[in-house]
């Protein structure tokens, strides 16, 4: 076998620590260059890199038992569902368990990533230089780029993301005003429900335009991810319809605690999970509003005709998926729109992968491993990939069923289904990708030899 390619990695969150582990068991030469002076991304509370959005009180929604890595599972001693303390201490663990850390460049931002006429990368760092490298793994995140809406009118008030919030002091201070939140998303809530308090706020307002169900963090006595799970055996279709009578179970009618009605069914949009939204609701401590209809200076007017006098408003209004270090019309994603064979591999860019690009239901954790080690795979020659035809095809057909279903918005654009997701690859994809490598069938970077050398890339930009 040739030399293996040189792999370039930006990012050391989860999704990059997970490729650096990934490829090093798999012998691929590869550098990280992380923004930050520690792993982690946005679990790493304060991030110096100014693109963490975790706030004080950030707990995870989902169970130790779905976010644990297949090869490093969480401590037995941290709690059913982590705070954020405990998920960056997991991650700094798991670096160093697997020694990966010698593998990235600390301080060291990537500014370009510029890809050769004929394959192979040129990556210009904050310092202005340069190195060349075979392929390169997107591992920045999707949850940095604040997306925020444009209402008519204005507002003379302080408006921030929820990006920006940390407690209720900073980056304001809410205590005794009365705040809007706009959104109702899992950030939402919990920033609602941590300002509603009446030690805190005056009135926290929360808005949105589609509603949405939310589920407790418990169902008969465990956690609600562990005891609702989809099972990639039985039809997704009927487990869905099945599954719609459960939030009358869990938590009653939405509108009876001041929430419109949801404009799409149950599981055909992220639901939102929260144990303490609907009893501030039903304490009157939080006051729940339809979508804004406009701004009016210190007011704000809502689609049911009422107006209310605002302090603060907070934008929990999802992300925009970015790549600052590519030229636009070389690659984006507009609306968040970004199709991708396996929400990895780009049709036509034959050396690029994206990990971690994805909104699993229910976390993200075990997708971006599982990703992580087939791009080790496809990398080290044992996987490949099909021709461009067929891998637009399979694109088009795992979009119809993993978001098919789901409301059109950008916040459901990379929705999956994790189980069934993880079950295709495992059963199906990954064994008919390594006949193809051992047959010298499909498409990608050969492993027995380097697609286009740093010499080439060079020459090329």
């Amino acid at each position: 076998m040739g030399e293996l390619p040189s792999v370039c990695i930006i990012g050391a969150g989860v999704s990059g620590l997970t490729a650096c582990k990934a490829l090093e068991d798999a012998g691929v030469p590869h550098t990280c260059f992380e923004a930050s002076d520690e792993v982690g991304g946005n679990w790493y509370f304060q991030n110096p890199n100014g693109v963490s959005s975790a706030y004080r009180s950030l707990h995870i929604d989902i169970s130790k038992p779905s976010i644990s890595f297949r090869d490093f599972p969480m401590p037995e001693r941290y709690p059913d569902y982590p705070h954020h303390t405990h998920i960056f201490e997991w991650l700094r663990d798991y670096a160093d368990a697997f020694g990966v850390r010698e593998r990235i460049r600390f301080n060291t931002r990537v500014t370009q990533a510029e890809r050769g006429e004929h394959g192979g990368w040129l990556i210009t760092l904050a310092d202005g230089s340069r190195e060349a490298f075979d392929a390169l793994l997107v591992c920045n995140g999707h949850h940095w780029d604040p997306r925020r809406p444009d209402f008519p009118g204005s507002f003379d008030g302080p408006e921030i993301h929820s990006h920006d919030y940390i407690d209720p002091s900073d980056p304001l201070d809410l205590h005794g005003k009365r705040v809007l939140v706009v959104g109702i998303g899992n950030s939402a809530v919990d920033i609602v429900s941590e300002l509603a308090r009446k030690t805190v706020s005056d009135t926290v307002f929360l808005s949105t335009r589609s509603g949405a169900y939310v589920i407790p963090k418990y169902i008969f006595g465990k956690p609600a991810d562990q005891v609702v799970k989809t099972n990639p055996r039985i039809p997704v279709g009927l487990q869905r319809r099945m599954g719609r009578i459960l939030p009358r179970i869990f938590s009653g009618r939405m509108e009876d605690f001041g929430l419109p009605t949801p404009n799409h069914r149950f599981l055909d949009a992220h639901p939102t999970v929260s144990s303490e939204l609907l009893g501030r609701l039903g304490a009157g401590d939080a006051v729940a509003k339809g979508d804004v209809e406009e701004l009016l200076g210190d007011r704000v007017r809502f689609t049911d005709g009422s107006v209310e006098a605002i302090d603060a408003i907070i934008y929990a209004t999802g992300y925009n998926v970015s790549f600052p270090f590519f030229d636009p019309d070389f690659l984006s994603a507009p609306e968040n729109v970004l199709p991708l064979y396996k929400r990895m591999l780009k049709p036509g860019i034959d050396d690029l992968a994206f990990i971690g690009l994805g909104q699993p239901i229910p976390t993200i954790f075990p997708f971006s491993e599982l990703q992580a080690k087939l791009a080790a795979r496809w990398l080290s020659g044992d996987w490949a990939p099909p021709e461009h035809a067929a891998m637009e095809a399979e694109i088009k057909r795992d979009e119809a069923f993993h978001t098919g279903h789901f409301t059109n918005k950008p916040r459901h654009t990379m929705q999956l289904e994790w189980y069934g997701f993880q079950h295709e690859l495992l059963t199906r994809s990954i064994p008919a990708g390594q006949a193809r490598a051992r047959g010298g069938a499909g498409t990608g970077l050969a492993a027995a030899g380097r697609a286009a050398g740093p010499a080439d890339v060079a020459l090329a930009v």
